[in-house]
């Protein structure tokens, strides 16, 4: 039974032995079919992270390369606006150098080329005089007796600006009713003939000081020319002679030029040009503002008396109308105004401005002719 048993016991062994070499196998086999599939398994999430991490590194190289071109994008933008802000220099140099030139072209009488007047500068023109002719709201009878007479219109006038250097305008403040009907009238006046200078000043007969001051002002603000004049609307010019007169004393610094009267400031009330500060007269000291007296003639010499100017007394402004005029016309004195004493005008002038033309009045081709 032993035996039979041991016998049993030898083939139950070699059995047991047999599953366990075969359970062994699979378990070597399972291990392997393990570490295949987790090989696969690992390789899959391998490559993706490559495959991921090879975009990035490509997406940033891709950025970086793109930041470098915008960076050479402003530095070319950059380039080109200092290019262009070099050729904006070089032009406004160049129009620099072509303003001077005509400037100084301009101040010598000796214009560098007939295409001068297309050269767009601000240099303003030297001009040999600015004749403001004073006149009043009620005056329109003799602004065009004047225009009749010895102040050229339309095309002349302005060939007289350009080639002569002579400006000529009547010189008009605002009523003081700004728009009204007196304004009107001068405006549709302006529109007709154009030869208005307009202040910023009340007109009134008391304010001839203050119009006076606002005339030079005003003239010198816009043009720049070597001689100022004043005359009223009531007398009689030779521009020729005027000119040639002013053309000797251009070397001069400063000059004051008029018919200067030598006599006591009147004081006494009711008299015709009465002036009311009469007493003010002969005192030390002058005043740091431009003192407006009654009668604008009185505060103009007023204003030029204490400071360093030339007085020239020039009798040739100051003519009598005919037949002193006349008579020194015949002898070849003609004079440069003419008016008289009495009216510190022409009397009635619309009336006789034209006969004092004919008679007293220069060659007409005098003004063209002449060389200032």
């Amino acid at each position: 039974m032993s035996v039979k048993n041991r016998a049993m016991g030898g083939g139950d062994f070699a059995k047991n032995v047999m599953s366990r070499n075969l359970a062994l196998l699979l378990c070597l086999g399972s291990f392997c079919a393990g570490m295949v599939f987790t090989n696969r398994m690992w390789t899959v999430p391998e490559g993706k992270d490559i495959a991921r991490t090879s975009k990035l590194e490509d997406a940033q190289k891709i950025l970086k390369y793109e930041k470098f071109p915008n960076l050479n994008i402003v530095q070319r933008n950059n380039n080109d606006s200092m290019r262009a802000l070099d050729k904006t220099i070089s032009k406004l140099e160049k129009k620099l150098t072509a303003a001077r030139a005509a400037h100084e072209s301009i101040v010598r009488g000796f214009p560098t080329s007939g295409n001068l007047k297309k050269i767009e500068t601000n240099v303003k023109r030297k001009y040999f005089m600015v004749i403001g002719i004073n006149t009043a709201f009620s005056s329109r009878k003799r602004r065009d007796s004047v225009r009749a007479t010895w102040m050229p219109q339309g095309d002349k006038r302005k060939k007289l600006e350009e080639e002569k250097g002579i400006v000529m305008r009547f010189v008009i403040g605002h009523s003081s009713t700004s728009g009204g009907i007196l304004d009107k009238a001068i405006e549709a006046e302006e529109t007709l003939h154009g030869d208005f200078l307009r202040l910023d000043h009340v007109e009134g007969y008391l304010e001839l000081s203050a119009k006076t001051k606002s005339y030079f002002s005003t003239a010198v603000a816009l043009w720049d020319a070597e001689f100022y004049v004043k005359v009223d609307d009531d007398i009689h010019v030779n521009l020729a002679m005027l000119g040639t007169t002013l053309a000797r004393h251009r070397m001069k610094p400063r000059v004051y030029i008029g018919c200067m009267k030598s006599g006591p400031v009147l004081a006494r009330k009711g008299v015709r040009y009465h002036e009311p500060e009469y007493w003010k007269f002969g005192e030390v000291g002058n005043r740091p503002i431009l003192h407006k007296y009654a009668n604008e003639d009185v505060s103009l010499g007023a204003w030029l008396i204490g400071l360093d100017v030339e007085h020239v007394d020039d009798r040739r402004l100051c003519c009598g109308t005919p037949p002193d005029c006349e008579w020194k016309a015949q002898a070849g004195n003609i004079c440069v105004a003419s008016f008289d004493w009495k009216c510190s005008g022409i009397c009635k002038s619309v009336e006789r401005i034209m006969d004092v033309h004919q008679r007293c009045g220069e060659d007409e081709n005098a003004l063209w002719s002449a060389s200032f």
